[in-house]
């Protein structure tokens, strides 16, 4: 044997469907600026990069909150009681399904509550997720499997709705399907799902025996007269899990802290095992971080929280609108009117792109860089290369988001008003000067 091979193969067999395009590209935008381009960041979805701050009562709590020792060590394993109590009272106040405190799981962000939940999955169990999927849940159902991840069709000409029959025949015809994914309000399209629809996808879970994922980290940004309800109020007795955090609503992204609500696992032996496995895992890490758990029930317990979420959304539906406006214009494209999330899908019309469209680059080091990496890559990767090259403006190729459809997604971040307006006009420009080029 080679003295430069193991002695035994350690390579997971997902490890290669671990991708995440949105970060991907910032690779690409860090070797242009070494190149001199000026990069617009419009690819991740940081408030706070974007120039958002949080409101000075919010910072008031967290300050008084580190000078508590208490914030300094460990919580119960499956996180600080007194969080986990007021959340599941939240909960409760809906009206649907009812929890208690111990349907609270506290983790180190989604990312972490996502890879546990995968992690923790049989293998041979798979779940199925929308397309255009987000990366952090694509890749790591891809990864646990070792197979190409499962998805259902999201339909633009319908506001970007999940295609019901795509996604029962799908489950009815492959009985290795253990899990539904859905993401609402949906991350890269902007869509809201209204409740009806919410309850035929139940539905479809509960005939097929099937446990429910809900993506709700954004569940109260919704603007544009949309109307939708959370999973614990049409779950019935499907078993199902909630995916909440702080990072977008606060926002706090850098406190890395998310949490499960989880429903029916009382009424479901192997899905209260499964939940029981992921406390444990993250009983081996002993806990997830102190500080931002001990702010939750102050924060959104405080009576200027309302106002801070309802101000957001006004905030959200403006350039939401903004976007639609700028952009609906344009030959070539299709691109619906978000509401929620802060993010805008848009689409190339069938066709319109090739191999051989470009955006003029003024400096040859540059234009050589892009014209190696378009090499070989989707058409829609292609123009976001073209782009980033000849305008430093750095968005995400909606192929990067397990999708066959072409376009590219923009955040609604920005909060200086003519550099967002200017960035948009700029992208609707080129469009229009890449599709022409050939």
């Amino acid at each position: 044997m080679p003295k430069n091979t193991l002695r035994r193969n350690i390579e997971h067999v997902g490890w290669s469907k671990l991708t995440y395009e949105i970060r991907e590209i910032v690779a690409v935008g860090r070797e242009l600026e070494k190149l001199g381009v000026e990069i617009t960041w419009e690819n991740i979805g940081d408030p706070i990069q974007k120039g958002e701050k949080l409101p000075k009562w919010i910072k008031d709590i967290i300050a008084g909150l580190i000078a508590e020792d208490k914030t300094y060590g460990y919580t119960d394993t499956q996180g600080v009681i007194e969080a986990r109590e007021f959340l599941a009272e939240q909960v409760n106040l809906r009206g649907g399904h009812q929890i208690t405190p111990d349907d609270i799981l506290f983790f180190n962000g989604l990312g972490d509550a996502v890879a546990k939940i995968f992690t923790y999955l049989k293998r041979e169990a798979r779940v199925i997720g929308p397309s255009p999927a987000y990366s952090t849940h694509s890749s790591a159902e891809a990864a646990h499997s070792g197979y190409d991840h499962l998805t259902y069709d999201l339909d633009p000409e319908k506001n970007w709705m999940p295609n019901l029959v795509d996604l029962e025949n799908k489950i009815k015809y492959n009985d290795s399907i253990a899990g539904m994914l859905l993401i609402n309000p949906d991350n890269p399209t902007g869509a809201v799902y209204p409740r009806q629809l919410l309850e035929q996808m139940i539905d479809i879970a509960r005939r097929y025996r099937i446990f429910v994922l809900c993506d709700e980290i954004y569940a109260h940004i919704v603007f544009n007269n949309a109307e939708t309800a959370h999973l614990s109020e049409v779950i019935g007795e499907v078993p199902g899990i909630a995916l909440r955090g702080i990072s977008k609503e606060f926002p706090w992204p850098g406190a890395r802290c998310g949490w499960l609500e989880i429903f029916n696992q009382d009424k479901h032996p192997i899905f209260r095992h499964y939940i029981q496995s992921l406390t444990n895992a993250k009983m081996l890490e002993v806990c997830s971080t102190s500080l931002p758990q001990y702010a939750i029930p102050m924060v959104m317990g405080d009576p200027r929280y309302i106002d801070h979420l309802e101000m957001r959304k006004k905030i959200f539906e403006k350039r939401a609108n903004e976007v639609y406006e700028i952009f609906s214009g344009t030959k070539g494209i299709q691109v619906t009117r978000a509401q929620g999330a802060f993010y805008n899908a848009i689409l190339f019309e069938n066709g319109v792109l090739n191999g051989r469209q470009t955006l003029p680059i003024s400096d040859p080091k540059v234009k050589a860089f892009i014209e190696e990496k378009v090499k070989y890559v989707e058409p829609d990767k292609r123009f976001v290369y073209y782009l980033l090259g000849a305008t430093g403006i750095c968005v995400v190729p909606l192929t990067g988001f397990y999708c066959n459809r072409q376009g590219f997604r923009i955040t609604l971040l920005e909060t200086d008003d003519g550099k967002r307006k200017k960035t948009w006009e700029t992208i609707t420009g080129s469009i229009s000067r890449y599709l022409e080029s050939a």
